[in-house]
């Protein structure tokens, strides 16, 4: 449990850093917020995804941390069951965004 937990932290933290690369290279090339409708949808739609992400990884790295620490066990897991709630929302989101904004 504790390797995939940090194995989520990692992978998270990461996505978070492609997303930042990507905004970068994006108005590096133009692409920016005042761009019209598109341009002000698209960083809008994926920055609170961006930053939901981010919240997430913070609050994964405390459980994360946690679970090293021995405070979880199979009769009380709650703040893993909490967290592991809070991440699969956020990763039906991102399905959701990836297929509207990349996709369609």
């Amino acid at each position: 449990m504790r390797l995939w937990l940090l194995a989520t932290v990692l992978i998270g933290a990461s996505f978070v850093g492609v997303q930042v690369f990507e905004y970068i290279e994006l108005v590096h090339k133009g692409f920016v917020p005042s761009e019209g409708l598109y341009g002000s949808t698209f960083f809008t739609m994926t920055g609170f995804h961006g930053f939901h992400v981010t919240v997430g990884v913070i609050c994964m790295a405390f459980v994360t941390w946690r679970a090293f620490r021995g405070r979880y066990s199979a009769a009380d897991h709650r703040g893993i069951e909490v967290i592991g709630l809070y991440w699969h929302f956020v990763d039906l989101v991102w399905i959701i965004l990836f297929t509207i904004v990349y996709l369609i």
